[in-house]
């Protein structure tokens, strides 16, 4: 269902009562659906001490009356409207969910990132924390009223002063079973003083589970060098000030970044302020959490795997201010901290920290807006940052801090390029060419270690008919078929169809299927096939689908039991391995190939990072990068460790064709299950966006791209059409889609969505 029929839908849900409305109280409420307004409820009396802003209420909604759960965002008078208003029926939480500085954060991103603002909140609040998952209501006790029990206390038994006794002392209001089990009497003097009014008790909410941190060997902070010194100094300059600075920290691998995060932390605790630390997914290993565990004794660590009730008790762990340092994955920026004094997010350039469904935020430009609002420095820290935060940079709105050296001097691995293109292995379908099987071998005999870096997994990525030259697609969507041969069957990765391989072709009947290019499980069999001495292990999302198989895995490797390391981009970052003397790219082009203006970009970052696995340490080593394309300006600047000249180059192509980051930029996607109903619905679409651009003056600076198929034409069993909406600010991107919204028509089973400051373009 679009924004726009939503909208039309409940348009009359805001009736008012026409009587004196002078002793009345009202609700502001927002709910999890694309509407972009709040509506007003009135609160019965009884309820109108116990709601706040931040609570869920139940209420009627809609022309049925439906029953449904939305946001307290506000409390107070009513406006002065003429309908009948409908009234707050229940409260779903005993208290606030969000704080007031977190509702404020929220709105922010519905109106940037042009959502609802309930959708926002709805998606902030975790699932496990909205349910109250591991908890259960009890009753507590407290001491009543201090003048009767003054008055009172000659005429109690002893065991009445006993549970008196255990009350007063209690560091929180005990439990009923609590109290008789200290005292190790029957409920009776617990019900005798509740009625003497010299004890009072409450119903709330108490865990019934604990999910402590595992306890880390403490270690000592390491010795900084200059480089880690002044960066340190920068950023505890801004802590002192109590102002919000946003600090680029651009250090090349190896260069200790997270030691200056660690050091940067410790002072942050000192002022009694807590820390949230935003890693990518990915860089979620093992090896990263031992490492905050290993330097503060409360950490909270927040990632896809935890269950809902480990999730909520970390959540009232970190709003009850009992942790310091939160480490998460992109959600972690909306961790309850109610001493916030540092947000750092960590290789700042990651793709993943760009949530892709509603509400599709950044967590960057989050965590800027959050930092600004709280007065608290942000620190971003890469080796290859994004060109939008250089250039923030050079417009002197974020200010850099550079450690372009390695640790105790260790110099930057040398990388050479090796063109495939001729190689005979390569040509006969191999993965590995003469060059890179030749220093694996010298690498490993010299008791080093190999990674190897493959971004395509399953076993051959294209089913190719030899006859027509057609690729086998998945019948959903417009991707090529994977062939994974552990599991023999072809898949698709977008929507994880999945069939019998197949035995001729869809389109012409030839029996000529033949599987083509290299996907992780091919490279791994190959390894294994020619390496059999040594031990080879594969890390991607298909073998590390277990509980625990990240630290496993990567501990062998640590062990040396394992000599070869290969797999896709979780292998490209974050690890830090002394041992390994050789990193090789297996094919360092396959993302020049896509259709996005990113493509450049992510390809020197990608091959700059895997390059940074090696050489931290004295044995030194290498990188092997194998292209087609060695002449790519991204491929040559990387194997440099250029990171100057890339940006300045590719900035320089960005300013002529004017895109991010000179540029702002939404992108609007329409989608429906028949082609010709999508295309007219967006052309439909991008007339009313360019009707509204005039009348609202600002045709000049707003260009409306498109429509258009979008790369990925079918998804799903859905057509896909899009338009880009460019313009110098965002600002005017906002206005223009607020005005034209309402003029946007219906059309049966056609969805929309816009997603502004897009990164995924297929």
């Amino acid at each position: 269902m679009t924004d726009s029929h939503q909208k039309s839908l409940f348009a009359d849900e805001v009736p008012w009562e026409a009587a004196d409305q002078s002793d009345r109280w009202s609700a502001e409420i927002v709910f999890d659906l694309p509407v972009d307004q709040s509506f007003h409820y009135l609160v019965p009396d009884a309820l109108r001490e116990q709601l706040q802003a931040g609570q869920r209420v139940r209420v009627p909604f809609g022309q049925g009356n439906r029953r449904i759960v939305g946001f307290c965002v506000a409390t107070g008078p009513p406006p002065s409207l003429s309908k009948r208003m409908k009234w707050v029926e229940a409260i779903v939480d005993l208290a606030p969910l969000v704080t007031p500085g977190m509702l404020q954060l929220t709105r922010w991103i519905g109106e940037h990132y042009l959502c609802s603002w309930g959708t926002v909140l709805h998606a902030v609040v975790p699932a496990g924390v909205k349910k109250n998952a591991g908890t259960r209501m009890a009753r507590v006790y407290f001491l009543g009223d201090s003048d009767r029990l003054a008055a009172d206390v000659a005429s109690l038994t002893k065991k009445q002063e006993a549970v008196l006794d255990v009350i007063k002392n209690a560091k929180q209001p005990p439990t009923q079973g609590q109290i008789l089990e200290a005292v190790g009497c029957g409920p009776s003097p617990v019900k005798t003083l509740e009625r003497r009014k010299l004890i009072a008790s409450k119903l709330v909410r108490t865990s019934t589970s604990r999910y402590d941190s595992p306890v880390a060997a403490q270690v000592t902070d390491l010795e900084l060098n200059q480089d880690q010194k002044d960066a340190v100094t920068a950023i505890c300059q801004v802590l002192e000030s109590r102002k919000h600075e946003t600090i680029l920290l651009h250090g090349v691998t190896g260069s200790g970044k997270t030691e200056v995060y660690i050091q940067a932390i410790r002072e942050v605790i000192s002022y009694g302020r807590q820390a949230i630390v935003l890693v990518p997914e990915i860089s979620l290993t093992p090896q990263t959490i031992r490492r905050f565990r290993s330097r503060f004794d409360t950490v909270a660590v927040l990632h896809s795997h935890l269950s809902d009730a480990e999730r909520h008790w970390h959540w009232q762990q970190i709003a009850a201010g009992r942790v310091s340092v939160v480490v998460g994955a992109r959600s972690a920026v909306f961790a309850p901290t109610p001493h916030l004094g540092l947000i750092v997010i960590d290789e700042e350039h990651e793709t993943s920290f760009k949530q892709e469904t509603t509400p599709r935020y950044h967590a960057r430009e989050v965590a800027r807006q959050r930092c600004e609002l709280e007065q608290v420095p942000l620190v971003l820290g890469s080796a290859t940052p994004t060109l939008e935060s250089w250039q923030r940079v050079q417009d002197g709105e974020d200010q850099l801090v550079s450690m372009p050296r390695r640790v105790v001097g260790l110099p930057l691995p040398p990388v050479v390029l090796v063109d495939i293109r001729n190689d005979p292995r390569i040509g006969k379908g191999a993965a590995i060419g003469r060059a890179l099987d030749h220093a694996i071998r010298q690498a490993i005999e010299d008791d080093g270690q190999v990674i190897l870096f493959l971004n395509l997994r399953g076993f051959s990525p294209v089913f190719w008919c030899r006859a027509c030259g057609e690729s086998v697609t998945c019948p959903n969507c417009d991707v090529t078929l994977t062939w994974h041969r552990d599991k023999a069957a072809a898949m698709c990765h977008s929507c994880e169809y999945t069939c019998d391989p197949p035995s001729q072709c869809p389109a012409c009947g030839d029996a000529g299927i033949r599987h083509v290019g290299v996907g992780t499980q091919r490279l791994e069999a190959e390894v294994k096939a020619r390496y059999p001495e040594w031990n080879c292990l594969r890390m991607d999302s298909d073998s590390m689908r277990g509980r625990g198989s990240h630290d496993e895995a990567l501990e062998k490797f640590r062990s040396g039991e394992v000599q070869i390391l290969l797999g896709t981009q979780m292998i490209a970052k974050g690890l830090d391995f002394p041992n390994v003397t050789l990193v090789g790219v297996i094919a360092a082009d396959t993302m020049l190939h896509q259709p996005d203006m990113r493509a450049s970009e992510r390809t020197f970052q990608l091959i700059a990072q895997v390059a940074g696995r090696t050489g931290r340490s004295e044995r030194g080593g290498r990188v092997l990068v194998q292209t087609a394309m060695p002449a790519e300006p991204s491929i040559q600047f990387a194997a440099k460790h250029d990171y100057i000249g890339f940006t300045t180059q590719e900035l320089s192509q960005r300013r002529a064709i004017r895109v991010p980051p000179y540029r702002r930029l939404a992108r609007v996607i329409v989608r429906g299950p028949v082609e010709p109903d999508v295309v007219a619905q967006i052309t439909a679409m991008a007339a009313v966006l360019r009707d509204h651009s005039q009348r609202l003056g600002i045709d000049n600076d707003v260009m409306i791209l498109g429509p258009a198929p979008a790369p990925l034409t079918r998804l799903k069993t859905f057509y896909r059409y899009h338009l880009q909406i460019s313009a110098e600010t965002p600002e005017a991107i906002r206005t223009l889609w607020r005005n034209a919204l309402p003029d946007f028509l219906d059309a049966k089973d056609i969805e929309f969505t816009i997603d502004v400051d897009p990164l995924n373009m297929r």
